[in-house]
């Protein structure tokens, strides 16, 4: 992993651990005096963190690669610390923590913090903002940015170039968006949101009513009149489109980490610090409960309520409500292709092997 910082204007170990919001994390470090002291200017992994860098132990199936790390330092759970200090002193200092992994997300943050170009507060020349829009002083528009009529931009946002935001969308504080991000009409984000470059907020949901008196089994479009309103502290991945309501508004709560390539349609709704991964597709009007987990290229059937706490694997097609927490799965293994053909073929008879196994019960 390439080093984030110059390692001359690198913290020292237990500085770096004091200037990183550890709130709510206990840890200590295990080293020589020498080994605290040194300068970590990046993270990396066990196989491939430089002397500079620090690294983390989570999964034990890569303990081994601790004999062979170049890390100046690993996060380490105690029950790893104890095992390497009965073992004899390493080359390498250990900071001890219980949440290991949450430990590194932190210290990262603060890495990626520290290599962001700072955001000059101000208009881009080449911006183009509406007059009635309203633009606090602290907030940042990049260049060839467009701001509709009535928008509200709160202190600490930063808009990146090319983006668009259209005519009565909220913008909260200390929100950011990448380059090309694009806002319809009366979005409303919340404070502190990261949206990535691709975005798009607002677009209309796919609404049509069969019309018979056009003719050629014509459809309609149905006005798309709701909103789309986002909570505080979500992140929106690239790429990742989000519908207005057609009535009411399509809504994300707060916490919600979505990745790249979602599609949320329509006046659907997710509750407070689920997470969904790439490529899932959530038809519209779905209500999806708090602190759920959605594996990639998940689908979501329409009109459907997924309860809190429900985790849903990988590839997964849900086409009836989950009402209860737990783990669902419905993902069928892949095998060879000919094997795969017998086994469909099978399948599809097991209506019939169901009736035939029914009427040998009954004699």
């Amino acid at each position: 992993m390439p080093v984030l910082l110059d390692p001359g204007q690198a913290p020292a170990l237990a500085a770096l651990l004091e200037a990183t919001d550890t709130q709510g994390l206990t840890w200590h470090i295990e080293a020589s005096a020498s080994q605290e002291s040194v300068r970590i200017a990046g993270v990396g992994t066990l196989a491939h963190a430089g002397e500079h860098e620090l690294a983390f132990l989570t999964n034990p199936k890569y303990q081994q690669q601790l004999a062979s790390t170049r890390a100046a330092a690993v996060i380490v759970t105690p029950e790893t610390a104890a095992a390497l200090s009965a073992a004899g002193e390493p080359a390498f200092a250990r900071v001890v923590c219980q949440h290991a992994y949450l430990l590194y997300a932190r210290i990262a943050q603060w890495f990626d913090t520290a290599r962001q170009p700072v955001a000059q507060a101000g208009i881009h020349p080449t911006a183009i903002v509406d007059p009635s829009a309203s633009i606090d002083a602290t907030a940042s528009i990049g260049p060839y940015c467009v701001i509709g009529e009535r928008v509200r931009v709160a202190a600490g946002v930063v808009i990146g170039a090319g983006s668009v935001i259209a005519a009565d969308a909220v913008i909260g504080a200390h929100t950011r968006f990448h380059p090309r991000v694009t806002v319809y009409t009366g979005v409303t984000i919340g404070e502190r949101v990261l949206v990535h470059s691709g975005v798009v907020l607002g677009a209309d949901g796919f609404g049509l009513a069969p019309d018979p008196t056009l003719g050629c089994g014509a459809w309609r479009k149905i006005p798309q009149l709701g909103s789309v309103q986002i909570g505080d502290d979500v992140e929106i991945g690239a790429n990742t489109t989000i519908d207005r309501g057609a009535l009411e508004n399509t809504e994300i709560g707060p916490g919600v980490k979505l990745d790249n390539q979602i599609m949320v349609a329509h006046n659907v709704r997710i509750g407070a610090h689920t997470a969904v991964a790439a490529c899932v597709g959530i038809a519209g009007s779905t209500v999806i409960g708090e602190r759920c987990t959605i594996g990639g290229a998940a689908m979501l059937s329409g009109h459907l309520t997924v309860g809190d706490d429900v985790h849903i694997s990988g590839g997964t097609a849900v086409t009836s409500n989950v009402a209860q927490p737990g783990r669902y799965t419905g993902v069928y293994p892949f095998v060879e292709h000919s094997v795969w053909q017998k086994n469909a073929a099978v399948i599809q008879q097991l209506g019939h092997l169901r009736r035939r196994i029914r009427a040998l019960e009954q004699k």
